[in-house]
């Protein structure tokens, strides 16, 4: 079983940061891509940004300077931080990551229980 664990969401004005973390434990073999996604009230889930296990990045339109992300392979860990932040970044923020379970077992999707991001203007 393998389980995403977050945390750092609250309640900030604009303009503040917030840095969230999310865990992942359980019975890993390896993690591949790890990422964050967003959902705001009333909105589909969309995508904030991903990063590869070698540390290749991406991002949406709508974060980008703003926001960055890190892992670190030692821990199953995934950090974004979040600078400059607006109202419209206000949502729940879910990690996702692609993990395997054994060498020789396909990779699966896992999601963590969501963390709320409150941006006051």
């Amino acid at each position: 079983q393998v389980q995403l664990v977050e945390s750092g969401g609250g309640s900030v004005q604009a303009g503040g940061s917030l840095r969230l973390s999310c865990a992942a434990s359980g019975k890993i073999y390896r993690i591949n891509d790890m990422g964050w996604y967003r959902q705001a009230p009333g909105k589909q889930r969309e995508l904030v940004t991903t990063i590869t296990k070698d540390s290749d990045t991406n991002y949406a339109d709508s974060v980008k300077g703003r926001f960055t992300i890190s892992r670190d392979n030692a821990k199953n860990t995934v950090y974004l931080q979040m600078n400059s932040l607006k109202p419209e970044d206000t949502g729940v923020y879910y990690c996702h990551a692609i993990i395997s379970q054994g060498p020789s077992l396909w990779s699966s999707a896992y999601w963590g229980q969501g963390t709320q991001v409150t941006v006051s203007s």
